[in-house]
């Protein structure tokens, strides 16, 4: 059973990846800083500042991944339309015949990309306050969509305990095949 201050705790961690907002990577700094302090006292929270952390770096890698789809597409479609020798010269630059009809499907490619990035964002928002409200009620909450970058204490254990199974059933299975 986790005293409140655990509850509490745990609760912080995942509100302070909420920082992002505010100041550039509080996202990452806040959430070590709480789960480093504090992960020693409880399993609890140590569980739920994996999970946080977890949980950021899976964006981050999500949203490069988004970026380095989306950028280059964008920047090269900005440039086919600009004469060359108005970015060289520094002249103004109007650019004509621009319709509908022009966009590729590597343009709604980006688009979708773009789309996909502000629905990450907003998924986060929504799932870090729902983490929140399970840490300050006592319950375990693993992130949907997440990596485990860092691995957690119940990961370990069901990793340990799935081996021993498999060699089981595989004796067992060789044995059966040994006696026919």
């Amino acid at each position: 059973m986790e005293t409140s201050n655990q509850k509490t705790t745990a609760a912080l961690v995942h509100l302070s990846t909420l920082t992002q907002y505010f100041i550039p990577f509080g996202n990452y700094i806040f959430p070590i800083i709480i789960w480093g302090a504090s992960k020693k006292d409880s399993d609890y929270i140590d569980h739920h500042g994996k999970q946080a952390i977890n949980f950021q770096l899976s964006l981050l890698l999500y949203t490069l991944i988004l970026s380095l789809i989306a950028i280059p597409i964008f920047v090269f479609t900005i440039f086919k339309n600009i004469p060359m020798n108005a970015i060289i010269d520094g002249d103004d630059f109007i650019i004509e015949n621009f319709s509908l009809e022009h966009i590729t499907g590597i343009v709604v490619v980006a688009i979708t990309a773009v789309v996909l990035f502000f629905t990450l964002k907003v998924a986060e928002f929504f799932l870090i306050i729902y983490a929140t409200v399970k840490a300050a009620n006592g319950e375990r909450y693993k992130y949907p969509l997440t990596i485990n970058f860092i691995k957690t204490t119940d990961e370990k254990q069901n990793v340990k305990t799935e081996a021993p199974q498999e060699t089981e059933s595989s004796i067992n299975h060789q044995s059966e095949n040994e006696t026919v």
